[in-house]
């Protein structure tokens, strides 16, 4: 199978590529040098060229406090980018994969979301990732959604890879103790989308890490693991503003995935002892 993958220089997109490959497809890495996805002429010029059979398409604007003073940028790129891929995907006849995020959900309450909940997006980046969402439910037959959350790979910027910085120079840190989630590791994520995408058991789905923990609990276990000594106390959103507001609530149901014959990702802590065993 020929699969396009999108932003391959980002975290997910850089383990994509490489679980594709080692499966035997052959996998056409794009970024935006090679495929400008604000640009609807050279997304069908790339896309009609090498004619893929799929896309997973994980490339993003995903700085979100930065998307509330950039919201035309962020939703060329999120929105208008991902539509010029889904129409293309539509007429060459491709499946369509499409990385999501839990931001698209108001992060209130604690049940975990389930894939067909209402979709309310609580700041800017959610709102045109949702764009996006609508934009693949319009033009693709054969789509999937796969929201993930707090994902972390060996490629660019992460939590872990901030607090390992903060840890060699801080004794104390404050971390937000008031949201819940799953963190994501790229490596596992791959291997799961590459996996769907070699079905055709399409619709919306959520995907992270088993098991959940406040970021504050992901900061003690990442300075535990690495055997750092630091002190991480923990503070509520408020008493950490930041631009974009943050989900309270980013628990999801992932009883699709087993439904549908797919395997879960290992547990969160598991995942990140493996990612410390790689870039320490």
């Amino acid at each position: 199978m020929k699969v396009l993958v999108t932003g391959v220089k980002g975290q997910l997109g850089h383990d994509v590529v490489n679980e594709l490959v080692k499966r035997g497809h052959t996998a056409v890495g794009t970024d935006v040098e090679e495929m400008d996805i604000t640009d609807a002429g050279i997304v069908r010029k790339v896309m009609t060229a090498e004619k893929p059979d799929a896309v997973i398409h994980c490339a993003a604007y995903t700085a979100v406090d930065a998307a509330e003073d950039n919201i035309d940028l962020c939703r060329k790129i999120n929105a208008e980018g991902t539509e010029n891929i889904a129409k293309i995907a539509r007429e060459i006849d491709a499946k369509m994969l499409y990385l999501s995020t839990d931001y698209v959900f108001n992060g209130e309450g604690d049940r975990p979301w389930e894939p067909d909940d209402e979709r309310e997006p609580l700041n800017v980046y959610g709102v045109t990732k949702y764009e996006g969402e609508l934009a693949v439910e319009k033009y693709v037959e054969k789509f999937f959604t796969v929201r993930i959350a707090w994902v972390f790979g060996v490629n660019g910027k992460n939590f872990i890879k901030t607090m390992l910085k903060l840890g060699e120079t801080h004794k104390d840190i404050n971390v937000v103790n008031d949201q819940i989630g799953s963190p994501t590791y790229t490596y596992d994520l791959a291997r799961l989308l590459v996996d769907m995408i070699e079905t055709e058991k399409y619709g919306r789905y959520h995907a992270t890490n088993e098991g959940l923990c406040t970021w504050y609990e992901f900061a003690e276990e990442i300075f535990r693991q690495a055997g750092m000594d630091v002190n991480v106390h923990p503070v509520t959103s408020e008493e950490f503003p930041a631009k974009a507001k943050r989900p309270h609530n980013s628990r999801m149901n992932k009883d699709k995935l087993t439904e549908n014959g797919f395997k879960r990702l290992p547990d969160w802590q598991d995942a990140l002892q493996r990612y410390l065993d790689i870039i320490r």
